[in-house]
C-alpha cells in the first residue's frame, strides 16, 4: 500500500495519519531504520498521547500491509500489471516487471482514491502539515531500534513537493516511476510503457473496492 491508501481513514487524527506513513518516509529517507510491531508495543503504554497516536498509526500501517499483500485481488493485480510489463521487458534477468506490477497497484489505488474524492488529497496533507516533523522524527526515535536521521527532513519535503498529485497523470506517474527505479538500482523506462500504465489505471479503477475492503478490515 502506499500513503493515501494507509492514511484516508484518518485524516481528522493529524498523528495517527503521519504514523501510517512514518515506514514509507523511512524506506526513502533512513532506508536501515526499520519499525516492528514488537518493539512499537514493548514502548506503547509508556508514551503520552500524541506519541501513542503516533505509534498506533504505525501499528496501523503494518497491519494494513499484511492485510493487503496477502488479499487474493492484491496478488492478481501485481502479476497481471508485472505480465504486461514483462511483454515490454523480455529478458528473464529484467527485475522490472514484477517489482513494478508490486508498486504501481500500490500508487494507482492512491489515484483511483483521489479520482473517487478530489478533496481527500488536499485534506490529507492539510492534515500532515498540522505537525511538526521533528517531534515525528523524535518519537520515531522512541519505538525504533535504529534512530531515524533524515526522516523529519524528508516529511518536510513529502509535504511541500506534494507529489502524490503526480500519479493521476501517465506521463508524469511514469517519471515518479522512474525515480524509484533509480533509487533501486534499476534502469528508468521510456513512454513506450504508456500503454500499459494506462491500461493498469483502468484494472485499479475495477479493481479498488475489493483492495479497499481488504484493507478497512485492519
Amino acid at each position: 500500500m502506499n500513503y493515501l491508501a494507509h492514511g484516508y481513514r484518518f485524516v481528522d487524527e493529524p498523528m495517527y495519519a503521519a504514523g501510517t506513513a512514518v515506514p514509507d518516509w523511512l524506506s526513502v529517507a533512513d532506508r536501515k531504520t526499520r519499525i516492528r510491531s514488537r518493539t512499537v508495543h514493548a514502548v506503547l503504554q509508556d508514551l503520552d498521547p500524541e506519541a501513542k497516536l503516533l505509534a498506533n498509526g504505525l501499528l496501523q500501517h503494518l497491519a494494513d500491509d499484511d492485510r493487503f499483500h496477502r488479499s487474493p485481488t492484491f496478488l492478481m493485480l501485481e502479476s497481471e500489471i508485472g505480465l504486461r510489463f514483462r511483454r515490454l521487458m523480455p529478458d528473464a534477468y529484467d527485475h522490472r516487471p514484477g517489482f513494478l506490477g508490486h508498486i504501481l497497484t500500490e500508487l494507482l489505488l492512491d489515484a483511483v482514491l483521489v479520482e473517487r474524492q478530489p478533496e481527500l488529497l488536499r485534506r490529507y496533507y492539510g492534515a500532515l502539515e498540522h505537525i511538526e516533523p521533528a517531534d515525528v522524527q523524535k518519537i520515531v526515535n522512541t519505538v525504533a531500534a535504529r534512530p531515524a536521521e533524515n526522516l523529519s527532513v524528508f516529511m518536510a519535503q513529502f509535504c511541500r513537493v506534494k507529489f502524490l498529485y503526480d500519479y493521476l497523470d501517465d506521463r508524469l506517474l511514469l517519471s515518479r516511476l522512474n525515480q524509484v527505479l533509480r533509487r533501486v538500482k534499476l534502469l528508468p523506462m521510456d513512454e513506450q510503457v504508456l500503454p500499459v500504465l494506462w491500461d493498469s489505471r483502468m484494472l485499479l479503477r475495477h479493481h479498488a473496492d475489493e483492495l479497499l475492503r481488504a484493507v478497512e478490515q485492519s
